[in-house]
C-alpha cells in the first residue's frame, strides 16, 4: 500500500484514530512527493512538525525513479492531473501498490490502478 498525503494529513488529527490503526496495521509507504508536500506546508506549527518528522521516520519513503517519471509524464498525458498526483500515482503503479487517499475519483480513471478510500468504511 502506498498512503497519499491527504491520508498522512487526517491521520495526524485526533479524532481519525481508525486512520491511525489501519496504518500502524498496514504499514504502508509513502511516496517522496508526500514527504515534500506535507512537510513542505508553511503553515505548520512546531507540533505537526515533529509529529510529521516523526511519521515520515518510521515509513518507508520510495524515492522518484525514472519509470515513476516516465509513468507520470504517460498519466498527464493522457489526462489533465496536478504534477503531485501524477508522481504519487506513477509511483504506486510502479511499484505494483494499492492507492490508500481521500480523493479517490482523482485516480479511478487510471487503468491497472489499484484504489482504496479508508473513508469509506468510517
Amino acid at each position: 500500500m502506498l498512503i497519499d498525503s491527504n491520508i498522512v494529513i487526517y491521520a495526524a488529527k485526533l479524532e481519525h484514530k481508525v486512520l491511525r490503526q489501519f496504518i500502524a496495521e498496514h504499514t504502508p509507504a509513502v511516496s517522496a512527493i508526500s514527504y515534500v508536500e506535507v512537510l513542505g506546508y508553511h503553515h505548520l506549527t512546531e507540533q505537526e512538525r515533529r509529529y510529521f518528522e516523526m511519521f515520515f521516520s518510521a515509513a518507508p519513503i520510495l524515492a522518484l525513479s525514472l519509470p515513476v517519471l516516465m509513468q507520470a509524464i504517460k498519466l498527464r498525458q493522457t489526462r489533465k492531473m496536478t504534477l503531485g498526483d501524477a508522481l504519487i500515482a506513477g509511483t504506486a503503479l510502479v511499484h505494483n501498490l494499492t492507492l490508500v487517499t481521500r480523493n479517490a475519483k482523482d485516480f479511478n480513471w487510471i487503468p491497472n490502478m489499484l484504489v482504496h478510500n479508508p473513508f469509506e468504511e468510517i
